[in-house]
C-alpha cells in the first residue's frame, strides 16, 4: 500500500492508461480524484472516488476542480497529468495550423494549467507531480511533429517546475513511454496499417521491430514506472524525464 492515505489526482482517467493508473493507485491505497473530458467508469474503484468532467485547457475549470478536491479531501499529495491527444500522421507541410494548435493546447497548455493549480495545493506539505510525456519528447518523431513538439514542451515544463518547487518538497517528474498497447497507440497502428495496406497486428510487428526489446509496452510496464515516481519513498528524484521505451531512445 505505497500510496495509503494519499489523495491522487489523475487527468484523462476515462479510459486507456488513465483508467489503468486509477485502478493501480486504488490498489495501493490512494484516494482518487479523477477527471476526463468524457465519462469515467468507476466500477470497482473505491467508494468516495471523486470524478469530474474537465477540459484541461480551461483555467477556470481547473480552479473549480481543485476547489472540489480541497473540499472533499482537504489535501492533494499526487497529481498525474495524463490527459493528452495524438495527431494524424503527416509530414509537417501537411499538418494544419489548426491541428498543431489543438495538440499543443491539450498536451502542453493542459499540463501547464495542471501545474499552475497543483503546485499551490501541495505547497504546505509537498507532494509528487508526474507529467505524462513520451519518448517523442526526447527525440524527434517524423510524421508526428506536432505531437513531438507538445511532449518536448511537457518535459520543459517538468524541469522548470521541478527547479521552482524543490525547496517546497514537491517533486516533479515526467514519464516518457514509447509505443504502448493503448487506444491512442491502436489509432497510430491503424494509420500505419492503412499506409502499408496491412492489418493492425502486422503494424504492431512493424513498429515493434524499431524497438531494441522487439515489443511494445503493455500497461503494466508503464504503471510500474508511474508508481515509482508517485511513491513518497522515492524522495530524491525530481526534474527527470524517465524513459520507459524498451531501449528506443538509447540507440
Amino acid at each position: 500500500m505505497r500510496l495509503a492515505g494519499l489523495t491522487a489526482l489523475i487527468t484523462g482517467a476515462g479510459g486507456g492508461f488513465g483508467q489503468a493508473a486509477a485502478r493501480r493507485f486504488a490498489a495501493e491505497g490512494a484516494r482518487l480524484a479523477l477527471s476526463d473530458i468524457g465519462p469515467i467508469d468507476t466500477e470497482g474503484l473505491p467508494e468516495g472516488t471523486l470524478t469530474a468532467r474537465l477540459d484541461v485547457t480551461d483555467d477556470a475549470a481547473w480552479a473549480a476542480h481543485m476547489a472540489e478536491i480541497a473540499r472533499r479531501f482537504g489535501r492533494l499529495d499526487v497529481a498525474v497529468n495524463n490527459a493528452g491527444i495524438g495527431g494524424t500522421m503527416a509530414p509537417i507541410q501537411h499538418t494544419s495550423p489548426e491541428d498543431f494548435d489543438r495538440i499543443m493546447a491539450v498536451n502542453a497548455r493542459g499540463t501547464f494549467l495542471g501545474l499552475r493549480h497543483q503546485i499551490p495545493a501541495m505547497a504546505d506539505r509537498g507532494g509528487a507531480i508526474v507529467n505524462i510525456a513520451s519518448a517523442a519528447g526526447l527525440v524527434g518523431a517524423g510524421q508526428l511533429a506536432a505531437y513531438a513538439a507538445s511532449k518536448h514542451a511537457v518535459i520543459g515544463l517538468t524541469k522548470s517546475a521541478a527547479d521552482e518547487t524543490a525547496r517546497k518538497g514537491i517533486r516533479v517528474n515526467a514519464l516518457c513511454p514509447s509505443f504502448a498497447a493503448t487506444p491512442l497507440f491502436d489509432a497510430m497502428a491503424d494509420a500505419v496499417a492503412a499506409r502499408h495496406d496491412t492489418d493492425r497486428a502486422a503494424a504492431y510487428d512493424r513498429i515493434a521491430a524499431r524497438i531494441p526489446m522487439r515489443r511494445v509496452a503493455v500497461p503494466k510496464d508503464i504503471l510500474e514506472a508511474l508508481l515509482l515516481l508517485a511513491d513518497p519513498a522515492n524522495s530524491f528524484m525530481t526534474g527527470q524525464a524517465l524513459a520507459v521505451d524498451g531501449g528506443l531512445t538509447a540507440v
